[in-house]
């Protein structure tokens, strides 16, 4: 295999571990909620949100490449002590992200075969456990979740043409809302590019020993418009379910799994089965996404966790399978998650944005573009307000 050709399918890799790292169990679940909520005012926060994680992955997957630092590195040589920080709120936010993930991945199972909960959450942590224990983890990562994710964007097009959404009104209200929801948008945000998520494709990126921004740029590029893909098909999909003329009835998702209901609704049996088929996927593939990044976070802080770090992802997995079992609202769990996520940003990307303008990180040739920087700050800023602005909704989640 050329160099050039092994360069560009870790490149992919890495946009893919990043995409479905994104599209969880979480994802599927707050994307339902929110468009039943908006209805075809959810457009404007799913857009925001793309163009959020378009600055976001951007700027991180650069500067990383770059600096041949890890995220939590980076912080530290920012301020010192700092990374310990970063990482510690990575993980506990990845640890609550992956019972989620697990849940999802046996409710996927329950509704395409039947198998009880607690069954499907076994099954799918182990066949996660079995690509951590591959000789080739990179490599087995890689294909898994490329082929994962193709399936997940194929079934979710079958479905969002099923349901006949009003796709011109959804392209009006993605630049004129009807209604804006901040703590929506929040969350949104959190569930795609909060805690772990920002970093998973990056972290995979300089694992494999490609440092070069723009082989960086690329790769954030194929992530940001697969995840954009499948959150436009999945809102589109629910819309088309949702939504209804004036004067008729609200069409009303079940609270236990909205998300299923709504594939059900919209393409009958068939799309309620093919519904088992992508949360599985989306769960599984979040599993390995969670556990990769959340233990990267902690390897190069303790040398311990770094000389068995297989082992240390494995019990990342064991642990969220354990805890699911004793978790009474999963999709309060995964809406909340996202909510926490989406405050860790903006100290993740400030950390990461300071970095650039440091020699001891990015060294004496590197330069950062400054449309990208500037637009970082803004995110910065942004999400931070939007964090103050939703605290109470979290605390109301929680309580």
């Amino acid at each position: 295999m050329s160099e050039k050709k092994g360069t560009l399918q870790v490149i992919l890799g890495a946009a893919f571990l990043m995409a479905t790292s994104a599209i969880g169990p979480g994802f599927l679940t707050q994307t339902t909620v929110f468009t039943q909520q908006l209805l075809a005012s959810a457009a404007f926060a799913i857009g925001v949100t793309i163009v959020v994680t378009a600055v976001v992955q951007l700027n991180i997957w650069r500067i990383i490449c770059v600096s041949r630092l890890r995220a939590q590195d980076i912080a530290n040589r920012v301020i010192p002590g700092l990374g310990y920080l970063l990482a510690f709120a990575v993980a506990l936010g990845g640890l609550a992200f992956n019972i989620g993930n697990v849940g999802g991945a046996a409710l996927g199972l329950n509704t395409l075969a039947g198998i009880p909960l607690h069954y499907g959450a076994a099954i799918s942590a182990a066949i996660a456990i079995f690509i951590f224990l591959n000789k080739d983890l990179g490599k087995a990562m890689d294909t898994f979740t490329q082929i994962l994710g193709l399936l997940m964007i194929a079934l979710m097009l079958y479905v969002a043409v099923q349901s006949t959404p009003p796709v011109a009104l959804a392209a009006r209200e993605t630049v004129m809302p009807s209604v804006i929801n901040w703590t929506v948008i929040l969350t949104l945000i959190g569930g795609t590019v909060g805690g772990y998520i920002s970093f998973s494709g990056a972290h995979r990126l300089i694992d494999a020993g490609v440092h070069d921004a723009g082989d960086a740029t690329k790769g954030a590029l194929n992530g940001i418009v697969v995840t954009s893909i499948m959150r436009i098909l999945l809102f589109l999909a629910v819309l088309g379910v949702v939504y209804v003329a004036a004067g008729e009835p609200a069409v009303v998702l079940d609270k236990g799994n909205p998300a299923a209901d709504a594939f059900r609704k919209g393409a009958g049996e068939l799309g309620y089965r093919m519904f088992g088929v992508v949360l599985w996927a989306a769960g599984v593939t979040s599993v390995i996404g969670a556990s990769y990044t959340s233990v990267s976070f902690l390897r190069s802080l303790f040398g311990g966790i770094d000389r068995t770090y297989r082992w240390w992802m494995i019990g990342f997995i064991c642990a969220s399978t354990a805890i699911n079992i004793f978790v009474a609202n999963p999709v309060a769990l995964l809406i909340a998650a996202g909510s926490v996520n989406g405050l860790i940003l903006p100290l993740a990307l400030g950390c990461i944005l300071l970095g650039a303008y440091k020699k001891n990180v990015v060294g004496d040739e590197y330069r950062h573009p400054v449309l990208l920087t500037a637009a970082g700050w803004a995110v910065v800023i942004f999400t931070f307000w939007m964090g103050i602005q939703a605290v109470p909704n979290i605390m109301k989640i929680f309580g």
